[in-house]
């Protein structure tokens, strides 16, 4: 994963004020320059197989969108909650594939834990990078002092197992939830907004929304509780990562709200908070926009990956190594 400063570089900008989803956005930050989204292209290169992982998983999801089965959207969120170490095709493929998976390792990697692939279970398929090693330009030219260069060669396909899928000694850490609590959550969010010089205050003014995200600043309600506050910041944080730069589509202030609480969900639902489902919410994402909804998963899972980071929530510690 990459570090939240990284990666969050390319978030910033100021576009006006952006509310939360009791409050209108102003005009201004309604306004979002049209281009071509990259999924209308890439997604058709037969050379790119982690696009072309993505281009399956969104068309299944359209699939059961246009089907009515908006729950399928849902459990793709709660997917990224879980997964958020793994790179989107793969998180895509995991959902796709396994809608109920918790925690994810390759058959050899259980075998290590005392756990069994249970017989007859069919693995989760997913692209585990291959890497190799090229010769540098001067050590082709006698200089042999260097070491080779680890290059990405491509990818393969692996197969994991989730951890029902197995069976054999128990791993009671798969089960801790922080109950509901915040914990230091609220604090490490905090301290990362000061490093992405982002200002936090609490104003009664801003009523009846529960938090305002103006670029470079966020005003909270005061009054609310732990959990109802911290997950309000996570949403204005997501406002202050993902509106306030130019996007490749055009996008509502449906879609931006939506957005943000989407990464609202998949934080609370990482660090153990009772986040519900809300699938009829999470909808309206999709309005029979392959390109905007396959961009929108994408800077979801990105900006939710971003603020765990920041918050330390690294409790995937299985691999796809078979």
């Amino acid at each position: 994963m990459a570090s939240p400063n990284t990666s969050t570089a390319a978030f910033a900008a100021s576009n006006g004020p952006t509310s939360s989803n009791f409050a209108p956005h102003r005009e201004n930050a309604a306004q979002r320059n049209r281009s071509e989204s990259p999924y209308q292209q890439r997604t058709t290169q037969k050379d790119n197989p982690t696009q072309v992982l993505i281009k399956q998983a969104v068309d299944y999801l359209m699939k059961q969108l246009e089907a009515g089965h908006s729950e399928t959207l849902t459990a793709y969120l709660g997917a990224m909650a879980r997964f958020h170490n793994y790179s989107f095709g793969n998180i895509l493929q995991i959902a796709r594939q396994r809608p109920t998976a918790t925690r994810v390792a390759g058959f050899g990697a259980w075998k290590e834990l005392g756990r069994f692939v249970k017989k007859g279970e069919k693995g989760i398929q997913i692209l585990a990078p291959v890497t190799g090693y090229r010769r540098r330009k001067d050590e082709a030219e006698g200089e042999t002092d260097s070491k080779p260069q680890p290059v990405l060669m491509g990818f393969r396909a692996v197969y994991v197992f989730d951890y029902a899928q197995t069976e054999g000694v128990d791993l009671p850490e798969l089960d801790h939830t922080i109950g509901g609590e915040v914990g230091g959550n609220r604090d490490r969010l905090v301290a990362f907004l000061t490093q992405q010089n982002i200002a936090l205050e609490f104003s009664e003014n801003i009523a009846p929304a529960l938090g305002v995200s103006y670029g470079g600043r966020i005003a909270l309600l005061p009054g609310q509780s732990k959990a109802e506050e911290f997950t309000t910041l996570v949403h204005e944080t997501a406002h202050e990562l993902l509106h306030k730069a130019e996007r490749r589509t055009i996008t509502t202030a449906t879609v931006r709200e939506t957005e943000a609480e989407a990464v609202a969900f998949i934080v609370g639902q990482a660090v153990g908070l009772e986040m519900g489902t809300a699938s009829s919410d999470y909808i309206q994402l999709y309005k029979g926009n392959a390109a905007l909804l396959a961009e929108s998963l994408q800077v979801i899972q990105r900006t939710s990956a971003v603020i765990l980071g920041a918050l330390q929530v690294d409790d995937e510690r299985f691999t796809a190594a078979s």
